[in-house]
């Protein structure tokens, strides 16, 4: 019998939200709606998080919003964690700018069905997160067992670096999650062609998950362009495209679509391409980070 998986990938709109109470109301129904399409693996964009800093007016200062942000760190974690265990599944929460030890990161809180907590760092921060953001990038990689799938997870310009998601690949990651934050087309598509392309690389699926809309209560992110994309190895078993499921731009929104895991090892074994079989076969590719397998059960 094959294992599927349920995955959910919001299109997040950012709302001016005056309070933490409206702001957790907004995340719970979201999540509420995504599990009542049956979603298991739940993921929110890249910087989704930026919305809190309308909370007392502080999202029209850059540097401001970004260290107002950062201090609701816990309160992130916390109502995460909640969701995951009263629902029983995974999520992602939209990632914010965290500050530790006067150094900044772009971190991606992560809760697993019984509530542990664990979170992701951002490898390779963008030219504008550099600056005038002052965004460091992390170097721990980690691929989630929640039980039902191991999940791999990068941040929106990690997606576009092969080894990043290779790595994920190598530590056993059947999903790859990408949340993303851009303001262009041109930004949307490069992140969206990573994505596809890491799932044709490493014979894994892909999910690219974008915040929409405009914001102009925060400087940090007041354009937001893209929709959901889910993907998967084009070969025999899948679309030929490698489309599993696509959004409609730019309108908010959860995309789903139930996955087939063990078509990924039939792929892996048989499919007309073995790119993940015959990755090392390549000059130069000798060395790769190394991945942690977390237990988020």
């Amino acid at each position: 019998m094959s294992r599927f998986v349920t995955v959910a990938s919001a299109q997040y709109p950012l709302d001016e939200v005056t309070s933490l109470a409206q702001w957790r109301g907004k995340v719970t129904r979201w999540v509420e709606d995504a599990v009542g399409q049956g979603a298991q693996v739940l993921v929110f964009p890249e910087y989704a998080a930026m919305e809190l800093s309308a909370i007392g007016g502080k999202g029209t200062d850059l540097q401001g919003s970004i260290a107002a942000v950062s201090q609701y760190t816990d309160e992130i974690i916390d109502l995460h964690q909640a969701l995951a265990r009263k629902h029983g599944v995974m999520i992602v929460a939209g990632s914010a700018p965290c500050v530790r030890g006067g150094t900044r990161f772009n971190i991606a809180q992560v809760a697993g069905p019984s509530g542990k907590t664990e979170s992701f760092t951002k490898i390779m921060p963008t030219p504008w997160e550099r600056d005038p953001w002052r965004i460091t990038g992390g170097r721990d990689f980690k691929v989630f067992d929640i039980g039902i799938a191991k999940v791999g997870l990068v941040i929106c310009y990690d997606i576009e670096f092969p080894l990043l998601a290779r790595a994920l690949a190598e530590a056993g990651a059947e999903i790859i999650l990408a949340p993303s934050n851009t303001e262009t087309e041109w930004g949307y598509w490069r992140v969206r062609t990573g994505a596809a392309a890491r799932a044709l690389e490493n014979q894994v699926y892909t999910v690219h998950s974008p915040c929409v809309g405009s914001a102009p209560f925060c400087t940090a992110v007041e354009n937001n362009v893209g929709m959901s994309g889910i993907f998967a190895p084009p070969d025999r078993g899948f679309p030929a495209d490698g489309v599993i499921a696509l959004g409609e731009m730019n309108k908010p929104q959860w995309v789903t679509a139930k996955l087939d895991l063990d078509l990924l090892a039939v792929a892996r074994k048989e499919g007309g391409v073995r790119t993940f079989q015959h990755w090392r076969e390549q000059p130069g590719v000798s060395t790769l980070p190394k991945a942690h397998l977390i237990d988020l059960q």
